[in-house]
């Protein structure tokens, strides 16, 4: 890196800092869907636990509920992405979140490794831009 142009190691600092921040905002985005996958991992054992015929509120939305009975605690909706949900015994949906739950902590881990090593390559290039403009500075 020492041998790069001032304007080389400007260019280098912007993408690595820009690839950081993309990296930061997709490990936000994996702990987010982390945290929302342990909920409903959590929900899926409560449900398990209530009796059939139980009045309970259902959401359709977030923001959403109906009042709903429980008919048949041990089949549920499982969205597998872009819409499609598969019928799943209660042990198959909580045995897919917890894959899904390990294999997003093992993406969270790979990208914390990357972005740390793309933060030491943007601070060493900035480090060295910082130097050679010093040296172009005129000294007073």
């Amino acid at each position: 890196m020492e041998k790069m142009s001032i304007e080389q190691l400007k260019a280098l600092k912007e993408q690595t800092d820009l690839e950081v921040n993309l990296l930061q905002d997709s490990l936000n985005n994996i702990k987010t869907a982390t945290g929302r996958l342990e909920i409903t991992a959590t929900s899926l054992h409560d449900l398990s636990l209530r009796p059939q015929g139980k009045k309970m509120l259902v959401p359709l939305t977030a923001s959403l509920y109906v009042p709903g009975t429980l008919d048949d605690a041990d089949k549920v909706l499982v969205d597998i992405g872009t819409g499609y949900f598969v019928e799943k015994t209660m042990n198959e949906g909580k045995d897919y979140c917890e894959r899904k739950i390990n294999l997003l902590k093992s993406n969270f881990d790979q990208l914390i490794e990357l972005a740390t090593k793309k933060k030491t390559v943007a601070d060493e290039a900035g480090a060295i831009l910082q130097a050679k403009l010093r040296q172009l500075a005129p000294t007073t």
